[in-house]
């Protein structure tokens, strides 16, 4: 069977996609080649000058906006400058294993950059979304050990490379619970995950996991690390899909449907995290379910 390219994508002309942290890395990638399909490709990111330099000469249409998803007044802002519909929002802004820091609103800045400022995002979003929410996860939620009671790590010592891996088990479980709601609620908005691999992108730029690098022949470049991304933005994928690439290398790195890891799938602490996540930003827009 032919693998999946980025020269399979269906045209998107007439649709617009909001793709975070569209500066660099995958979400680069994936903003290039959704614009060269013939969508209109909305950049949100912290550094408009880096994007914009970034995105120069991109064949399509490309508006690079401001935004820091670690940011709820950055969020609300966005979302108020929001006209018309989104139909595909893509949460692929992230950081990995930096050092404790508070945000302007007191969250750790790392879980409040991977998963409340995107739980934030596409709630206040959720009623100009006309397709789906794709959701830029990881394998290593597969290690994490999520503390509902301590979600911002103001009861444990932090732990850096464990906040990374809790955000991303916390990014697959609101995209389960998020599905719920949007089934319950008669959407036929679709909420999918996808992860890259392991590519060799400036994520882990702070991070010790940066040594990874000398074994760059085994990893996915971003070209292929954005395969995924572009796969769930666009294919036929059911709500709850889990796309990743069917293998480590960058040769094979290619989209297929996956499941995520067996916490990933309890939808007893993805309803339970959804409230508490509400709790903490105030914000919980997507009808809960019946």
């Amino acid at each position: 069977m032919p693998k999946w390219t980025s020269a399979d994508l269906p045209r998107m002309d007439g649709r617009t996609v909001v793709i975070t942290g569209a500066g660099s890395g995958i979400g680069l990638v994936a903003a290039r080649e959704l614009a060269r399909a013939g969508a209109t490709v909305v950049a949100a990111v912290r550094d408009p000058a880096k994007a914009r330099a970034a995105l120069a000469g991109v064949a399509g249409s490309v508006e690079i906006r401001p935004l820091d998803v670690s940011d709820l007044g950055s969020i609300r802002a966005f979302v108020d400058a929001t006209e018309g519909i989104v139909d595909v929002l893509v949460n692929n802004a992230g950081v990995m294993d930096i050092p404790a820091q508070r945000t302007a609103d007191g969250f750790d800045r790392q879980t409040a950059t991977n998963y409340f400022g995107p739980f934030v995002l596409t709630n206040l979003l959720a009623d100009r979304i006309t397709d789906r929410v794709v959701s830029v996860s990881s394998q290593l939620h597969r290690m994490a050990r999520l503390d509902l009671g301590d979600l911002d790590w103001r009861a444990r010592a932090y732990d850096p490379m464990q906040a990374y891996c809790d955000s991303k088990l916390a990014v697959v479980l609101f995209s389960l619970e998020l599905q719920r709601r949007l089934t319950a609620a008669g959407s036929p908005v679709r909420s999918v995950l996808a992860h890259p691999g392991i590519a060799t992108t400036a994520l882990a730029a702070h991070s010790a996991a940066n040594r990874i690098n000398r074994l760059r022949f085994l990893l996915n470049d971003p070209e292929h690390g954005a395969l995924p991304i572009l796969y769930a933005a666009t294919e036929d994928v059911p709500g709850n899909a889990y796309v990743g690439p069917d293998g480590l290398g960058s040769v094979k790195g290619h989209p297929i449907v996956r499941r995520p890891g067996r916490r990933g799938r309890d939808a007893g602490t993805a309803s339970l995290l959804w409230e508490a996540t509400a709790a903490l930003t105030g914000i919980s827009a997507v009808p809960a379910a019946a």
